[in-house]
């Protein structure tokens, strides 16, 4: 009688030692694959090293967060559709409640189905996997399964269709939560099913704690400038943040400031959009045209991005209230002629063109 060999033997955490000796500690390391936990976690992104495990944790939402919470609590938790921008922590406060309701890991990762748009999600996996896990019981594990639809509005309407009755029929074993970015791709029947939050972006107070606590953590050297030019370009996005930091601390290691965060993201310097506006106040036709698509062309900015930081400055500046919407008119058709791909050149000088007949109209006649 032959014995097979092969099959991978999983040693339980409770028989390991406590401690292993030097001598011993790269055979160990070797007979593990060479996996060593606390590498593999100072390896991870910022983005994932830092996301929030406990629903105390999260840094913003506290009446949604609490609400979560109490409804947790009380065992009383119904159909879920988060919705908002991106990096809002929507994800992260469903991940987190999930490990509050069913506490180990173990039981998290038997009684939790995630699903992401990068997952088919088509009318078959609605009608198999979703449907035989929300049908199926957990022999020695109690209460209700979770099945989280991240990027919800990628899901096609035959599959939301058929959804909508899979909630209905498993509701008693299983809830759902649905994540998304608009609401508006959402059907209504699904709409109806559930108890929607809206997450919305954050606000700079609530990302200045958490960045200033990562930077401290990484050993970061990150000036006040630095900062405040993280929270400006991150929109109340945290996971822009994270990702921004990060990428600037491999860019520039010796300090993080405004510059090098600005270079980093590829966002127009403050100092320059402030030059370009000079120059389209105070310069004839050609020369503004021809030194904006200099600058442009030599630091490779993008005109959407320039546009963007324009309005701010437009919006500041005490223009007669005629001008002041003739000029906001003018640069969103431009914005919006850049989103179909127009040439960007032609659009400079359309640009420039919008303010010299901005400043004739602000010219007095006699």
């Amino acid at each position: 009688m032959t014995m097979d060999c092969d099959e991978e033997i999983t040693l339980d955490k409770n028989d390991a030692p406590s401690e292993i000796s030097g001598t011993h500690k790269e055979s160990f390391r070797s007979r593990r694959g060479g996996f060593d936990p606390l590498t593999t976690r100072q390896q991870l992104p910022w983005v994932e090293k830092y996301r929030p495990q406990r629903l105390e944790d999260l840094v913003a939402h506290e009446d949604i967060v609490s609400i979560i919470g109490n409804l947790i609590d009380r065992d009383q938790l119904p159909h879920l559709l988060l919705y908002g921008p991106p990096g809002t922590g929507k994800t992260s406060t469903i991940v987190a409640a999930a490990k509050r309701m069913y506490g180990s890991a173990q039981a998290y990762s038997s009684m939790a189905l995630e699903l992401n748009a990068s997952d088919a999600r088509g009318i078959d996996v609605v009608r198999n996997e979703i449907k035989e896990f929300a049908g199926t019981r957990q022999l020695f594990s109690k209460g209700i399964k979770l099945i989280i639809l991240d990027e919800a509005d990628a899901m096609t309407n035959d599959a939301q269709f058929a959804l909508r009755r899979i909630i209905e029929k498993y509701t008693k074993h299983a809830r759902f939560c649905l994540i998304c970015n608009y609401v508006s791709k959402i059907i209504p029947a699904l709409q109806s099913r559930c108890t929607r939050f809206r997450f919305a972006p954050l606000s700079r107070d609530q990302i200045y704690g958490r960045l200033v606590d990562v930077a401290k953590a990484e050993n970061v050297n990150i000036t006040p400038d630095g900062i405040e030019a993280i929270l400006t370009l991150s929109g109340g996005d945290m996971r822009r943040v994270l990702n921004l930091l990060q990428s600037t601390v491999m860019s520039y290691e010796e300090e993080v400031n405004q510059t090098s965060v600005y270079l980093t993201s590829g966002a127009p310097l403050p100092s320059d959009v402030a030059i370009i506006f000079d120059k389209l106040l105070t310069l004839d036709f050609q020369q503004a045209f021809t030194s904006i698509l200099k600058l442009c062309s030599t630091k490779g900015y993008s005109l959407t991005d320039i546009l963007q930081d324009l309005t701010n400055l437009v919006t500041a500046r005490d223009f007669p209230p005629g001008v002041l919407a003739d000029l906001l008119d003018g640069m969103s058709n431009i914005e919006y002629r850049l989103a179909f791909g127009t040439d960007e050149k032609i659009q400079i000088g359309s640009l420039v063109g919008l303010f010299i007949i901005a400043r004739h109209q602000m010219t007095p006649t006699n």
